[in-house]
């Protein structure tokens, strides 16, 4: 089946070059691309795409709050796969909160983009493993009682699932979740799906801050040399 993609951007330049990258991928077609976040829900809303690439720093509506807009959408099961540069790494944490499914690093390669695309199209999650590591930075930093979660709880899940929450805020993938807990790849897959559904939560990597914003995950960060 064909992934549709809208690709939210401020330059041109930009929009234009990842729509051609992009567009020549097999099963993989660009709908539409947007100047602004306001524009990006807005085609969301009409074109109803699988994903959307989405820039943070746009004028008129930010990609933090279009992400928002389109994550809460009630008619709507986009995933959204944000762009970073090292220097918005205090935007991470609040595009995540907003729906966000997946980032990367807007210099990462042609190839890692495709796979993003697809990762987030299939239902997974995908964080870079540069940005992985400053978003746990920013957890320690805020720790767990500033942003707790609303509305569930970990009393929910039994023993084994929260075992299996904890390995995913690691960043485990399912076939290293069952190496660690000895089990098949496919239970792991029947944990997770339960975790995400007893949560409420869309994915893995909004597992992941529910884990931490819990308490039921503790981020440590090497001390300062």
């Amino acid at each position: 089946m064909t992934i549709r993609v809208i690709i939210a951007d401020d330059q041109a330049m930009v929009r234009e070059a990842f729509s051609v990258l992009l567009g020549a991928q097999p099963g993989i077609e660009v709908v539409a691309t947007a100047e602004d976040g306001s524009v990006a829900v807005a085609l969301a809303e009409e074109l109803r795409p699988d994903v959307v690439v989405m820039d943070i720093r746009m004028p008129v509506l930010n990609g933090i709050e279009a992400t928002r807009r389109i994550t809460t959408h009630p008619e709507l099961a986009t995933k959204i796969l944000v762009l970073t540069t090292f220097n918005l790494d205090e935007y991470v944490y609040e595009a995540l909160r907003a729906g966000a499914s997946g980032f990367l690093l807007k210099d990462a390669s042609g190839g890692l983009l495709t796979e993003a695309v697809h990762v987030l199209a299939r239902g997974d999650a995908l964080l870079a493993p540069d940005i992985t590591r400053r978003l746990i930075t920013e957890f320690a930093r805020l720790g767990p009682a500033a942003r707790p979660a609303a509305g569930v709880t970990i009393d929910a899940l039994t023993a084994r699932e929260s075992e299996v929450l904890v390995l995913v805020a690691q960043g485990l993938s399912n076939a290293e979740i069952a190496g660690s807990i000895i089990v098949a790849e496919e239970t792991v897959k029947t944990h997770v799906g339960r975790i995400l559904n007893k949560l409420g939560l869309r994915d893995r990597t909004q597992a992941a801050i529910f884990a931490y914003e819990s308490g039921l995950v503790t981020p440590r960060v090497p001390p300062k040399a």
